[in-house]
């Protein structure tokens, strides 16, 4: 037997020194086990203890009674504590100490890098000298734990947790409750309202459901329902701006219309129109203007122009 970190391993207590605590045998090879990670009542030299092989603060091979999160070569969603930008991400994995994830496994984007409180999919691995490690887990570690969704997810909101994000759309599992695991789901990027990071949760409408059972996801509400929610936030905007008026048209950039309303242009134009044939707003090249305001304006400049006659 070898004393493997990551591993849950049966020892045999060879002696107590006091301050420190226990030394454990496994007949080759001795560990320690401190004062400090003993759980329930003392033990007695020659006892069998159960305990979880790790690294300590100073890289030294230790025992703990504590139970992780998560063991070598398993699978588990860990909380991001810290974030050290040179290092990595460090996760509670239920002992004193955290659980590094390296840097080279997060995103190159770092809009895309968890933060502190976000949740990762992760497994246990030993680093090149042996310490462990956090990997994310991907596709090839996660795919045989989901389920197919069901055609009665169609068009509902559900939550999960963000996996992986790329330019082109972030993957998510979808929380599977009672259920299972979950759901594997990909939210493209022009269903997203914003960047999401790795280990971020997240609220999202169940799009489609493929014959794989995975789902396509979006962040917004379905169009008919987008399009009046889209005119009121417009409509709202346009009432706080002065004259009612504002530089935004259907000729305006789409990454102008993401950033002002963090919308889609086409969901923009589809708001828009729906303000125009209910003769709420009108556009003028590439400004739009509330109707009420526009009808002021034309009728104080008409009366400007009587009362200019007038005085000739």
């Amino acid at each position: 037997m070898t004393l493997t970190a990551g591993t849950r391993q049966t020892l045999r207590i060879a002696r107590e020194v006091s301050p420190y605590g226990y030394f454990l045998s496994d007949g080759e090879s001795e560990v320690l086990l401190h004062y400090t990670e003993l759980i329930g009542s003392k033990p007695h030299v020659g006892d069998e203890v159960d305990v979880f092989i790790y690294y300590d603060s100073e890289d030294r091979i230790a025992a703990t009674m504590k139970k992780p999160l998560l063991q070598l070569g398993e699978l588990a969603r860990l909380r991001v504590v810290d974030v050290h930008p040179k290092l990595g991400c460090f996760l509670e994995m239920g002992l004193g100490r955290h659980l590094l994830l390296p840097l080279s496994e997060l995103p190159e984007s770092i809009p895309y890098r968890p933060l502190p409180g976000d949740e990762v999919f992760v497994t246990m691995r030993h680093d090149k000298i042996g310490r462990l490690v956090a990997k994310i887990a991907f596709e090839e570690e996660l795919s045989p734990l989901v389920f197919q969704a069901p055609e009665t997810w169609k068009n509902s909101w559900v939550e999960g947790w963000v996996t992986k994000s790329l330019q082109m759309g972030s993957f998510v599992i979808v929380d599977g409750g009672v259920v299972g695991f979950g759901v594997y789901g990909l939210i493209p990027s022009s269903e997203r309202t914003k960047p999401l990071r790795l280990g971020e949760r997240v609220r999202a409408r169940v799009t489609f459901i493929r014959e794989d059972g995975r789902v396509n996801l979006s962040m917004t509400e379905r169009k008919e329902v987008g399009r009046v929610e889209d005119a009121d936030r417009i409509l709202a905007f346009l009432k706080e701006r002065p004259g009612g008026a504002m530089p935004y048209s259907d000729e305006t950039e789409a990454d102008l219309i993401k950033k002002r309303f963090g919308i889609s242009k086409s969901a923009f134009k589809r708001a828009i129109g729906k303000l125009m044939r209910d003769g709420i707003v009108t556009q003028k090249g590439s400004w739009t203007y509330l109707a009420a305001a526009q009808e002021g304006a034309s009728a104080e400049a008409a009366e400007a122009d009587d009362k200019g006659a007038e005085s000739k």
